[in-house]
């Protein structure tokens, strides 16, 4: 397909393709669309200063489209994140120091963590700490501070300073955003910082996501692949994602449909 005469039109449509959480390749599109890389990445600037995508290397990345408030992503693909809250269930022990992080995710998990002797959670989610305050058989701390209505929980700095008081056998970190080429990535600087020091203070790292939120970006870096131990994925999660953070050291785990909770 030879373009050249309608960069605008040309620019419609990778803006669509980005829309539809597709990463795109400036060589691949030079080729199809008959123009030059430079008239390609022109094109990206372009969709980039619009807030559309963010450049990277050869390309570009959708946004993740895990920016709206928390309590309005906390209905989207149920059954996927009760899927990966089955088997992120499978990480935890008897005896263990929970972190559960912000997120719909996240708080998928809260909903159905299962009754072990002396487990002790410790959380900056309101919808989490709502959820376990209902039970007797944990400990549950909850880390306060300013109250964020886009992450649900509390992530400015009274809510750092909490933190360091604190050490976690295993975290369940909650993120915007996962590429291979820029890792974890956040929407919120407070949060992400937030995160960064969750990061620190906890021997083991596990993250849930769901695969609208894969090959996606998000402006702030939170870590490299390399930072979790365990990822949680959805069975359609694409093989070369999967591949990149076994590469990357870390266990790659499928929630596969028939393992959701009713």
């Amino acid at each position: 397909m030879h373009d050249s005469t309608l960069p605008l039109a040309r620019r419609d449509l990778i803006a669509h393709r980005l829309d539809a959480g597709q990463s795109v390749h400036s060589g691949a599109l030079a080729t199809e669309f008959g123009v030059s890389e430079d008239a390609i990445r022109r094109d990206l600037r372009a969709l980039a200063q619009q807030g559309l995508c963010r450049r990277v290397y050869g390309g570009a990345l959708p946004l993740s489209p895990a920016s709206g408030p928390v309590a309005a992503r906390q209905a989207e693909a149920p059954a996927q994140k009760q899927a990966l809250a089955q088997v992120a269930c499978g990480l935890i022990q008897p005896g263990m120091t929970l972190f559960l992080d912000t997120g719909s995710t996240v708080a998928h998990l809260a909903a159905h963590l299962p009754v072990l002797p002396d487990l002790r959670v410790i959380t900056n989610s309101l919808p989490a700490a709502a959820v376990l305050m209902q039970r007797n058989d944990l400990s549950l701390v909850l880390i306060g501070g300013g109250v964020d209505p886009s992450t649900g929980g509390c992530t400015d700095a009274r809510a750092q300073a909490a933190l360091a008081l604190y050490r976690f056998d295993l975290c369940f970190l909650g993120a915007c955003a996962l590429s291979q080429k820029q890792g974890l990535a956040g929407f919120d600087l407070a949060d992400v910082d937030f995160k960064r020091q969750l990061i620190d203070r906890s021997a083991e790292t596990a993250l849930m996501m769901t695969t609208a939120k894969l090959e996606t970006t998000a402006p702030y870096a939170i870590a490299g692949l390399d930072a979790v131990a365990d990822y949680i994925l959805a069975a359609d999660a694409p093989a070369p994602v999967a591949d990149a953070l076994r590469a990357a050291g870390a266990r790659v785990h499928l929630a596969h449909p028939d393992r959701s909770m009713t």
